[in-house]
């Protein structure tokens, strides 16, 4: 009975305190994405993966980018589904497919091709998500994630007839859920600072509930040992332009601000989903390097 009950808190979008954010919810869109980098190298890669709901069948947004180069593979694939416990998510058919799990992701897109695994994966400590208290209140249109704080990756892509073998590269993995994305949102992270253990990430957008709407902004900053979360009472100023961007966060011990120049390259350009109309938009804008 008690995890029935917690089962059908969670379709609302919203975790119980210490619960596990990271398989479906159920809501109608529901994504995954996972960011990879080698600083001796410049190299970097995103994948990104989706189950965004339908009557006619749940679908999947789906993609793979790579840095140097503004190289993306991206699909609307069928047949998506995500199942809880082991946590797996897979999609796809023989024109494109992937299948994910905890410790482990595989992608084919066209030319492209990704397999990495796993380890030293740093887990999110705290009660509530990374949305803070917001991450416990239900049927918002949005909620946010960061469910690895780093960890090691290792695998190979091969696009184009390159191939590109990492071995021990910093990892990122995060995730979000709820109707689909804002009308407007931002969201940056980065974990290269040389040999300091430091990852930050912050998102932010327009929250609604119901008739009740504002931007909020959230940063997650993990220190070491040491993971400091502003969201929501607290609050988080964000200036947002073209390629740059600024969010200030104070709380009764930290302050914290970040600021990020997107100028000296061009963005990849990410697929966002529709869920309703089964199609994807190339909306997302994202500075790899």
């Amino acid at each position: 009975m008690a995890l029935s009950l917690i089962d059908k808190y969670r379709r609302t979008g919203a975790d119980v305190p210490f619960g596990n954010p990271l398989p479906s919810h159920g809501t109608e869109m529901e994504g995954w994405f996972w960011r990879v980098s080698d600083e001796a190298s410049g190299r970097a890669l995103i994948a990104l993966c989706s189950v965004n709901r339908h009557p006619a069948g749940d679908w999947s947004t789906t993609a793979v980018a790579v840095h140097p180069g503004l190289v993306v593979r991206s699909a609307a694939l069928p047949a998506a589904r995500a199942e809880h416990n082991p946590f797996s998510v897979t999609a796809g058919d023989d024109s494109g497919n992937f299948t994910v799990g905890s410790d482990r992701v595989h992608f084919e897109l066209g030319d492209l091709k990704l397999d990495m695994e796993f380890g030293d994966r740093v887990l999110w400590p705290k009660a509530f998500g990374g949305g803070g208290v917001f991450s416990a209140i239900p049927f918002l249109n949005q909620y946010w994630h960061p469910y690895y704080l780093g960890g090691r990756a290792s695998g190979t892509v091969q696009y184009e007839g390159q191939s590109w073998t990492f071995d021990n590269a910093k990892l990122y993995a995060e995730r979000n859920w709820g109707k689909g994305f804002p009308l407007r949102w931002w969201w940056g992270q980065a974990h290269d600072f040389g040999d300091a253990d430091v990852c930050v990430a912050f998102s932010g957008g327009l929250l609604s509930l119901g008739p009740i709407a504002r931007d909020v902004n959230g940063i997650v900053v993990r220190v070491g040992t040491r993971v400091i979360r502003m969201t929501p009472p607290l609050l988080v100023r964000s200036d947002i332009g073209d390629n740059r961007w600024a969010l200030r966060g104070r709380s009764r011990r930290y302050e914290i601000e970040l600021v990020g120049d997107g100028t000296h390259l061009p963005p990849h350009v990410l697929p966002v989903p529709l869920p309703a109309e089964r199609r994807n938009i190339d909306t997302d804008f994202e500075h790899l390097g």
